[in-house]
């Protein structure tokens, strides 16, 4: 590739590339996140596209750059239309753009969904291993039966490969019935059980991923849970502030989730400061913090999503794109540079 060159990788080439690459994608984005509490990125807020008509769609920019050891910019623009579901669609698209760090150039142009979908897991299953503080792991639950907690459940079993029960719950049967027959597909000695309603889910395991589509939080009472357990809150708008206050919160980044009306967000609001939110997920990376408050007490990871996440994780697919011989180079993507143009029309000056 030279200078004016881009690659393009469609979303089947990513899934090829990432496909089994669980353990590789963890490391990207614990990376990600400690050069981001280490000051080595830039991350602006999210941008919000909204609809006046219709709330539940969005379409979010997420621009970013890690430096040191990743060297890496760009921006995910990525949608969320729940609706499309109804008519086979996936609820998400996106696409991710890679600029050149010494140039500011477009370099990559990369289909997003997949990306999204994986850092977000991966997220959440580094929060598990971290927070959770268990050896092993039987049992986990999933509120929620789409692509999220799916990708989920692959990064748990690449830490928890002794993940033989697992407990489902959607307000669509059909969706649950889905997730379950995918579930049995991808290992067929399961033991999975389609909860009979929320509550039911939230007690069936020390490990709880709650990925939904939920604007507004319907979890108010946590108490049915087991002692000790990890909820990993991966959609932010499901627990009410009065249950996100009785619970350890642990966050990806304070001053981001603290918006958007998530329920993090709404807590605050409730409370007037953030002093419930016991720390970010990299200060238990490195170090700096525990991981629980205590055994009994059950810990709750809200990541709002950071977008040094897709671009680690986009940087990784690029080069293992260049090392496999995977995608498309478009050639003289980018124009000619000014000053090397011969034009060929008139300014039309003085007519």
């Amino acid at each position: 590739m030279n200078d004016r060159d881009i690659l393009i990788l469609k979303g089947d080439e990513v899934l090829a590339l990432l496909t089994g690459r669980e353990t590789e994608v963890i490391k990207m984005v614990e990376l990600a996140y400690e050069s981001h509490a280490q000051g080595k990125s830039s991350l602006p807020h999210s941008t919000f596209l909204r609809f006046p008509d219709e709330q539940k769609n969005r379409i979010i920019a997420l621009p970013a750059y890690v430096g040191e050891n990743l060297g890496v910019a760009g921006v995910k623009w990525i949608s969320s239309f729940p609706d499309n579901t109804n008519h086979g669609l996936d609820r998400a698209s996106a696409v991710l753009v890679l600029n050149s760090t010494d140039t500011g150039q477009p370099e990559a142009f990369i289909e997003g969904s997949i990306i999204s979908a994986k850092r977000t897991a991966a997220s959440a299953v580094l929060a598990a291993r971290h927070l959770h503080r268990k050896s092993e792991v039987s049992a986990a639950g999933f509120l929620g039966c789409g692509v999220i907690n799916f990708e989920v459940l692959r990064f748990l079993w690449s830490i928890y490969p002794e993940i033989s029960s697992l407990t489902l719950f959607d307000h669509n049967p059909e969706r649950a019935q889905q997730f379950k027959d995918k579930c049995l597909a991808l290992c067929g000695h399961l033991n999975v059980v389609i909860a009979k309603d929320l509550n039911s889910l939230l007690g069936s395991a020390p490990l709880i991923s709650i990925a939904t589509t939920a604007i507004n939080p319907h979890i108010n009472d946590l108490s049915m849970c087991q002692q000790g357990t990890t909820i990993l809150h991966i959609s932010l708008r499901d627990i009410t502030a009065e249950a996100i206050l009785k619970c350890d919160n642990v966050v990806d980044d304070i001053d981001h989730v603290c918006r958007a009306q998530t329920s993090v967000h709404l807590a605050e609001q409730r409370t007037g400061h953030r002093e419930f939110i016991r720390c970010a997920l990299a200060d238990v990376l490195l170090g700096a913090a525990p991981a629980r408050r205590n055994a009994q007490q059950t810990v709750v990871f809200s990541p709002f999503g950071l977008g040094v996440l897709d671009i680690a994780v986009g940087k990784l697919v690029c080069d293992l794109a260049r090392d496999n011989n995977y995608g498309t180079v478009l050639q003289s993507f980018l124009p000619t540079p000014w000053t090397q143009r011969t034009e060929h029309y008139s300014s039309g000056v003085g007519t």
